[in-house]
């Protein structure tokens, strides 16, 4: 077994939580992803919505649209899903939508619930606002696992709206999510050419780390396309990519994990964002051959 892999697997098995741990044992052992769906039950609230710090940067056990997010991206993970989850969360999403007030069928990442409880800085009234963030990533991710829900089509009457009218996104997370609705959304033609405008601006985008030396927070383009046949690794050059891989393999750590570059509320949150964005890391590696999982 590649030495890296190794070590990033004894980090998840030392340090990792429960979800980490099983999203593992699925994407690499072939552990059924059922096993997924029932690490995420402990996560989802009466209201059909997803809390407990699902989204580690916020210790609040309400449901909010975030923790919604980080549910179904550990479904694709898994490519696992469960109907009955999914209609809870997006029956909590048009709830929160209707509950946000005047933008459609967008949702905010948060609400003003998370100031009862550690958080991290950035984690403030931002969060407050119906946005494409995380709005667009929920409704592609719908479009991913094709489940079909009338928040759904609200939400893309909403983002196809914000698209027209806003311009391209002017931060990393934004665009994360927009290129995760273009990924997915049926209208090819219409998406495809929303990329390519959104790709001519890439340079201008904040936090976006076209240089893999680039320090500090920010998103990098394996966020964008974390595999080969991501949809828009084509708009990376090679030398972009392989920049990119180098300095993720580099930053392995001595323990085995990768480090995170921002300052979480806890030492679990920590903790736990390190096993995300090692388990992360990992996946990536392995998918453009860098390293060999050997197993």
């Amino acid at each position: 077994m590649d030495n890296v892999f190794a070590a990033g697997d004894r980090f998840l098995l030392s340090q990792a939580r429960l979800l980490e741990r099983r999203l593992f044992a699925t994407i690499f052992l072939g552990q059924s992803g059922t096993h997924v769906i029932d690490a995420l039950r402990g996560y989802q609230n009466d209201d059909g919505g997803f809390g407990h710090a699902l989204e580690p940067d916020k210790r609040c056990p309400a449901s909010l649209p975030i923790d919604v997010e980080t549910a179904f991206q550990a479904m694709a993970a898994a490519r696992a899903t469960d109907e009955a989850m999914i209609t809870r969360a997006c029956d909590f999403l048009a709830a929160a939508a209707a509950r946000a007030g005047g933008a459609g069928g967008a949702v905010p990442a948060a609400f003003d619930v998370i100031e009862q409880f550690p958080r991290a800085v950035h984690w403030t009234d931002w969060t407050y606002v119906p946005a494409l963030n995380p709005t667009a990533g929920l409704a592609g991710l719908l479009y991913q696992f094709d489940f079909d829900h009338p928040w759904r089509a609200q939400a893309t009457e909403y983002c196809w709206g914000q698209l027209a009218t806003g311009g391209p996104p002017s931060d990393a997370h934004t665009l994360s999510e927009v290129m995760i609705f273009l990924a997915h959304v049926p209208d090819r033609d219409r998406a495809d050419r929303h990329a390519r405008e959104i790709a001519a601006h890439f340079a201008d985008v904040a936090m976006l780390h076209l240089d893999p030396d680039a320090e500090g927070y920010g998103l990098t383009p394996l966020h964008l396309a974390p595999e080969p046949g991501s949809r828009w690794r084509s708009l990376f050059t090679d030398a972009e990519i392989d920049g990119h891989l180098s300095r993720l393999l580099k930053n392995q750590q001595e323990d085995g994990g990768w480090p995170i570059t921002w300052e979480p509320p806890s030492q679990a949150a920590a903790l736990e964002w390190r096993g995300i964005v090692t388990l992360q890391a990992l996946r990536t590696l392995v998918s453009y051959g860098r390293i060999d999982p050997g197993v």
